[in-house]
């Protein structure tokens, strides 16, 4: 099992995380580059790498292999069991580097950021207000 830094040569220059190896490294960057050449034959949908897209598929065939040992809940995904995880365990991997606040899951982690950086993504197609987080934007539709 790799552990340490040194044994992770291969970083990224868009956010810094390291890897053991190049190709895992090149794989990566199909995140920040929006690149998702494989597509779902079913519905559509499309992944940056054929792992996912095979991970995906499962979803149309409802095959759940990864089961959590902790209560009856099984996942189509081995990402989606390791973040479920976390609810048992209360361990909170996504920390703040504003304010060092800790999530459970990197979504909330974003959601978060929007406090420090004033992003407002969600825009009212009636008028010119934005809301940092989705349900605002819901309660102010309310008022058209």
């Amino acid at each position: 099992m790799i552990t340490h830094t040194e044994d992770k040569p291969y970083q990224c220059s868009q956010c810094g995380k390291a890897f053991s190896h190049k190709y895992i490294l090149t794989r990566h960057m199909k995140i920040h580059s929006g690149e998702k050449p494989y597509q779902c034959n079913h519905c559509g949908k499309a992944f940056s790498n054929k792992d996912r897209l095979n991970s995906h598929l499962k979803t149309h065939t409802g095959e759940r292999p990864y089961k959590c040992s902790h209560c009856d809940k099984a996942f189509a995904e081995s990402s989606t069991l390791k973040a479920h995880m976390r609810w048992h365990t209360g361990k909170r991997t996504f920390q703040c580097t504003h304010c060092n606040k800790s999530f459970l899951l990197n979504r909330h982690l974003i959601s978060h950021l929007r406090i420090h950086t004033m992003e407002k993504p969600f825009q009212c197609n009636h008028c010119d207000k934005a809301f940092s987080w989705q349900g605002q934007l819901a309660v102010h539709l309310q008022t058209h």
